[in-house]
């Protein structure tokens, strides 16, 4: 992970969005998929093994270029199936924290000492109801 924060920084891009792909394939083909792979110049290959799985990680300004190079990685020939496990984009990290910042900690509804607890009403999502 470092070594690819350390490209990127090289690269230029200052903010990270990287994603985590798992990758089957047939456990005889492995190591011409793992090749192909490498090729490509669409991933980071880390580790595979003897059962056909490898596992790759993916970056990209954004989760639309994400979604093209996963979809690129699924017409790899001899990989069966190539799915994302993890995501990170920092604008959206960023945008979600900036989001919490500016709600309320705890809605009014819940600061009135004279509201019974019977009346409250769950809509599930008490920071969007001012009740």
């Amino acid at each position: 992970m470092l070594e690819l924060w350390s490209f990127l920084i090289q690269k230029g891009k200052t903010k990270m969005n990287i994603s985590g792909i798992l990758i089957q394939s047939k456990a005889e083909n492995v190591e011409a998929v793992v090749k192909r792979l490498e090729e490509s110049g669409i991933c980071d290959v880390y580790t595979h093994d003897e059962l056909g799985r490898v596992v790759v990680t993916i970056d990209g300004d954004g989760i639309d270029e994400e979604i093209e190079k996963l979809t690129a990685l699924q017409k790899i020939e001899g990989v069966i199936a190539a799915d994302m496990h993890y995501s990170y984009s920092e604008d959206e990290l960023s945008k979600a924290r900036e989001e919490f910042a500016l709600g309320d900690e705890v809605p009014d509804m819940l600061k009135d000492d004279t509201l019974e607890a019977q009346d409250i009403v769950y809509h599930g999502d008490l920071r969007k109801k001012n009740l």
